[in-house]
């Protein structure tokens, strides 16, 4: 099992590239099974989640395959077997994001429940209420959703339908869900409490290439205006803005200065602001986003408290790579988790390298020491392996990070872009 062996106390200086977002291209190879004509996808992430989701999609009948410039091409025209097995989906949560498409073009999916990162509860109840009231009827049995469109007077509905549907949370891939489905459906879909982030707008443009109509997606309330086909089209997957934020604090925490290549400021708001009120310089460049930081992060940067909710605020997604950052600080910082009830499962390991960090219900509470020193310590999700690199590059010594699995989920070829800033970082076998 690989494992990544990283020597700390190097700055990190250069160009990064930040691929195209794992959390856009996944509901996005979903969306390529609404329509029979070729759609290609530029900018998709090299990754363990991705490779998962093409041989999902290739499973069904669908041809997918990568082209040199790091596109997907897929065509579902032939798609034959509107499945996903438990057996190609038992680490990926992603799975779900294929029930809404094969309902609202084939009528009829068998898609078994979503595994993934350990880190909380995942309910998929929001999606079935969402597509039952599409005129759908599905039932959970055997780990697996069987679902269908509804019979009406004895006949079998030939399209979803269009309905006002409001959460009782606000879902990410509920709303990707239901944005696909309704594309197809007949009549209006009203989407209330809808996610806003910057991947769901990403589906959203690329649907509306397609052929959807779409109307105030990146609020709280998105229209869609179901139309009875869809067409191919191209598309290029927003930028990574975890991947970017993940670099941020990782510069921030070693010291160094690096430009982000195409990454985009405008949806990293909340991170951005607390990286400066604790003394990394971050500006907006040509190329992407710059930051500096003086480092060593004890003597030049200020603890954090901060509270993770839903887009645009503190992302979850970023709550264990900050850690590490307030773990190396001045002062005492108070981090509340709102989002899922066991991501705190990283604070273990980070007290292994010397954090100070306590844990009270959803809150940890950290006080910054001076230095991290080096030890073996376990990756036990996606987020978690990233925040263990981090601390791994602040530690002294050799740190240790196993079961980078986790890792190679989320970030792609992450030792290799660090590599080229100047981080002693090496994968072993």
């Amino acid at each position: 099992m690989d494992k990544l062996l990283i020597r700390g106390g190097r700055q990190l200086r250069g160009e990064v590239r930040i691929s195209g977002a794992k959390n856009a291209a996944l509901p996005e190879l979903c969306a390529c099974l609404l329509t029979a004509q070729p759609v290609t996808l530029a900018n998709v992430p090299r990754l363990q989640d991705v490779s998962t989701m093409l041989k999902l999609i290739r499973n069904m009948g669908v041809s997918a395959e990568w082209g040199e410039d790091g596109s997907v091409r897929v065509n579902a025209g032939g798609l034959s077997s509107p499945e996903a097995p438990y057996e190609l989906v038992k680490t990926m949560r992603a799975s779900v994001l294929a029930l809404g498409p094969l309902l609202a073009r084939f009528g009829e999916a068998t898609v078994s429940l979503p595994g993934g990162c350990a880190i909380g509860s995942r309910p998929v109840d929001q999606h079935i209420k969402g597509l039952q009231a599409m005129g759908a009827e599905i039932v959970v049995e055997h780990g697996y959703m069987l679902a269908k469109l509804a019979m009406v007077n004895g006949t079998r509905r030939s399209r979803l339908q269009g309905a006002h549907i409001t959460t009782d949370m606000v879902t990410v891939t509920g709303t990707e869900n239901f944005l696909m489905a309704a594309a197809l459906a007949q009549g209006e879909t009203i989407l209330e409490n809808a996610a806003q982030e910057p991947e769901i707008i990403d589906l959203a443009e690329m649907l509306i290439q397609m052929g959807a109509k779409i109307e105030g997606h990146g609020s709280s309330c998105i229209h869609i205006q179901g139309v009875e086909q869809l067409q191919g089209c191209s598309h290029q997957v927003v930028a990574d803005r975890i991947e970017a934020g993940t670099f941020l604090c990782a510069v921030a925490a070693t010291g160094g200065d690096v430009v982000l290549q195409h990454g985009r400021a405008d949806h990293l708001g909340a991170v951005i602001e607390k990286l400066r009120d604790a003394g990394a310089i971050i500006s907006t460049v040509t190329e992407g986003i710059r930051v500096q930081s003086p480092g060593p992060a004890h003597q030049y940067l200020k603890a954090q408290s901060f509270r993770t909710t839903e887009y645009p605020g503190f992302p979850t997604d970023m709550q264990a790579q900050f850690m590490v950052l307030n773990a190396i600080a001045q002062g005492t910082s108070r981090v509340t988790e709102t989002i899922f009830e066991n991501r705190f499962m990283h604070v273990n390991e980070l007290v292994r390298l010397g954090a100070h960090i306590q844990i009270d219900g959803k809150v940890a509470v950290i006080e910054g020491v001076e230095q991290l020193s080096a030890a073996t310590v376990m990756a036990t999700d996606l987020r978690a392996s990233a925040s263990l690199v981090i601390a791994g590059l602040v530690a002294e010594g050799d740190t240790v990070v196993e079961r980078i699995y986790h890792l190679d989920r989320g970030y792609d070829q992450m030792e290799t872009k660090l590599q080229g800033l100047g981080a002693d970082i090496e994968r072993l076998k």
